[in-house]
């Protein structure tokens, strides 16, 4: 048996659950496997605020369940790459899987790419995404507080989301197509029965208009009749429209190369396996009655088993063994607790849960903590331990309680940190009371704006800021904020930091942020890290909650919004310094792309 350094057994493109799970099987069983994934690992249903039926965990989000898969994955050996996907070839015993960034050598493929919401095509649909069209209720459902909803769809997303949203809206109206609702009766109920929705059924959306300020009206259509109708809210004002109309399989891969169904999904058999071999295909892809996250962790685990067989197999047959792993963190772990439990005499111990500390804090980091429980500081502490050079956290304050806030927030990890982190605060303009929404970076207060010591020790900018408090959400993106510009920071592969160092022209992205959004922060994070790397690119984020002369001004009522400014040779694209607005989550590549770069 020959080992070849290149070759993997397996590949798996999609990181959400069902391909995080399979993941997890095949690292495992000890084979090498690699995760590839375009965008943000977890899936859609990082978007999901609330998880409650998924089997062993009571209650959690989208994105807590799915990074605690990836740390299952990778704890026992998996590999991950960002990188697109653009073609296979599955001929042969070795298969190839090109991408953005080289090609993959593999014995098997498991396809887990998932699918996108669907759009259903109505007029105003694209040209209002963003600005009064959306998609994700937990994401954008608060910028419709006090204003009249419309609901598109009769599905479980439609009737959950519908409710959901009745805790902004002042009402919500759901058009159905059919007769009624496709989903569960028990939660088609709580829609059908709340004070807050109206449900017409028959009834299809075939167009929206809008004034200066939002959508105004919309033309309804009898599905039964053809006879159309205006609908406008009952304070004439403005409305949100919500489009949970199923999803759309992200096929486009693998067609011409497995067989798909007339709408577009994987056709798999018995054990998940698609018409060639050695091809398999898991979750919301393929064809099946139910798609939840528990039938994709399902899938993954399924074609995983299969897919240890199929290495194997080809791996005897072609005398080829990729270098599988034998010495996970996972082992590792297992190895310690063993020998600690074989010194001592005794079984180890379950490790306790983090308790949450009370009582007040302050900005010297005196007395009890508050906004930091224990299993943070833990992870704080070693985020600071890796910290290459100290910084500094300039605030910039005014005189309302959401300055006090920030400034006891950053107080309190500054206490933390083990001398690796300093505040300096200016107070200097804050009695000016106006920012000018002219600029490509409004200088909004309260802020903390991330600064390096330079050589005469004063704080130096490095275009990364923060206006709000970075809690929820962005706490993460702001951590890693911190540990990318002090250094080491996340690794970057040589095309990605070619690429950031290309960008050679100034440009200012101006993130637009809500802290309950799940989408924001993979955004907010891949925007700040290209800025830690050149500082030709500034990045600053505002809680769009504190700053509504932003949103008004934007006309945004989705997020993340990024609104990109370029500056001096290179932005004639952009009629020299005139933003451009972009929606929706990025990774890294997605950004450098919007960048140019």
């Amino acid at each position: 048996m020959q080992q070849q350094d290149d070759l993997y057994d397996v590949v798996v493109i999609g990181g959400g659950p069902a391909g995080l799970t399979a993941g997890l099987y095949l690292a495992r069983a000890r084979y090498r496997v690699l995760i590839l994934e375009k965008a943000d690992f977890g899936g859609q249903i990082t978007i999901t605020s609330e998880v409650v039926n998924y089997p062993g965990v009571e209650r959690t989000d989208g994105r807590k369940l799915t990074a605690t898969m990836r740390k299952q994955a990778q704890n026992f050996g998996a590999e991950f790459k960002v990188a697109e996907a653009t073609g296979l070839d599955v001929d042969g015993d070795i298969k190839v899987v090109h991408t953005n960034r080289g090609d993959i050598r593999c014995f098997g493929i498991l396809i887990a790419t998932g699918a996108s919401p669907r759009k259903i095509g109505f007029t105003g649909e694209q040209e209002y995404a963003g600005r009064g069209v959306a998609y994700c209720a937990t994401c954008d459902g608060e910028f419709f507080n006090g204003r009249e909803v419309i609901v598109v769809g009769g599905g479980f997303a439609a009737a959950e989301e519908s409710v959901f949203l009745t805790k902004y809206a002042s009402k919500v109206t759901i058009l159905v197509r059919e007769g009624d609702f496709t989903c569960d009766a028990a939660v088609a109920a709580e829609a059908k029965n709340h004070p807050k929705i109206e449900v017409r059924y028959h009834t299809q959306l075939e167009g929206v208009a809008a004034g200066s300020g939002g959508l105004t009206e919309a033309t309804l259509r009898d599905t039964q009749t053809g006879e159309t109708t205006v609908w406008k809210p009952a304070d004439g004002g403005t409305f949100g429209v919500f489009v949970f109309a199923g999803y759309v399989p992200q096929t486009e891969l693998v067609r011409g190369v497995v067989e798909l169904d007339d709408h577009g999904y994987v056709v798999t058999h018995g054990y998940l396996e698609t018409s060639v071999p050695g091809v398999y295909a898991a979750g919301d892809l393929r064809v099946k009655n139910l798609r939840q996250v528990v039938t994709a962790t399902a899938d993954g685990a399924i074609a995983a088993v299969e897919l240890e067989r199929y290495a194997k197999q080809l791996s005897e047959k072609t005398g080829l063994v990729p270098p599988r792993p034998t010495t996970s963190a996972y082992e590792q772990q297992e190895e310690k607790a063993a020998k600690a439990a074989s010194a001592s005499g005794t079984s180890p111990a379950p490790a306790p849960a983090p308790q949450r500390a009370g009582g007040a804090s302050s900005a010297s980091g005196a007395g009890n903590h508050a906004f930091f429980d224990d299993a943070i500081r833990q992870q704080l502490a070693v985020v600071f331990s890796r910290m290459a050079r100290p910084l500094v956290l300039k605030l910039e304050l005014d005189d309302s309680p959401l300055s006090k806030e920030l400034q006891a927030f950053i107080g309190e990890m500054v206490a933390l940190s083990g001398g690796k982190l300093s505040t300096v605060v200016d107070t200097a303009s804050a009695d000016a009371g106006e920012t000018s929404l002219d600029d490509s970076l409004p200088d909004a207060r309260p802020n903390v704006r991330l600064c390096t010591v330079g050589a005469n020790g004063e704080p130096q900018e490095t275009g990364i800021a923060f206006h709000g408090v970075p809690s929820g959400h962005e706490f993460n993106s702001f951590v890693l904020a911190l540990y990318n510009v002090a250094g080491p920071g996340q690794a970057l592969d040589q095309d990605t930091a070619e690429r950031i160092a290309s960008i050679s022209t100034p440009v200012d992205v101006m993130l637009l942020v809500s802290l309950t959004c799940t989408m924001c922060p993979e955004t907010v994070l891949a925007t700040q890290r290209i800025a830690a790397a050149n500082p030709n690119v500034r990045a600053e984020a505002y809680d769009i909650a504190h700053f509504p002369e932003l949103k008004d001004k934007f006309n945004v009522m989705s997020v993340p919004c990024m609104v990109i400014t370029r500056h001096g040779a290179g932005a004639d694209a952009d009629a020299a310094g005139s933003p451009t607005i972009e929606f929706g989550k990025k990774s890294v590549p997605q950004m450098l792309d919007l960048l140019g770069a």
